[in-house]
């Protein structure tokens, strides 16, 4: 896969929607607690159980995939999945390894991570690290959308900057 992906993952009972654009093979969701990393994960999880269908919507030109924290097979499934989108939680800690970072090297899909850490081993842009921003409110009945955020922008501390050359 090249270029920009759209996704959008919705909870239509909950009525909670993630919506974004990946940019490049590797984009990294960083965020405080209960900002709604896990929930964008379990319902990319959600969304492969059937008894489900209906309730959770995936819309995206490719597979979306969440592989767990304790995936002991992690591997040979990252060799045998093309042309996806392979989420993974911070519980996982064979993302940090370099095992991890040669498996993702030359294949066909965009991987994102869930993180607080520092990700050493992969070669990450800084423009693809995202917060998540919720718009909307719980507890009524509008819509909640949450949309990611950069953390960091090719602008911040320009002014700075331009004055210690």
């Amino acid at each position: 896969m090249k270029g920009k992906v759209h996704v959008k993952i919705s909870n239509i009972a909950n009525k909670i929607t993630y919506e974004f654009t990946l940019n490049r093979n590797i984009t990294i969701i960083e965020g405080n607690s209960a900002t709604g990393k896990t929930v964008l994960l379990s319902l990319i999880r959600a969304a492969k159980d059937k008894t489900l269908q209906g309730f959770i919507r995936v819309d995206c030109d490719y597979p979306c995939i969440a592989f767990s924290s304790d995936e002991y097979d992690w591997e040979r499934r990252i060799k045998e999945t093309e042309n996806s989108i392979i989420f993974f939680d911070e519980d996982a800690s064979y993302v940090k390894t370099e095992e991890f970072a040669k498996a993702i090297q030359n294949t066909s899909n965009y991987y994102v991570i869930v993180n607080r850490e520092s990700l050493s081993n992969l070669p990450y842009s800084v423009d693809e690290i995202y917060g998540i921003k919720e718009s909307g409110k719980y507890g009524s009945l509008e819509p909640v959308v949450n949309e990611f955020y950069r953390i960091y922008s090719k602008y911040d501390n320009f002014e700075d900057n331009k004055n210690m050359v």
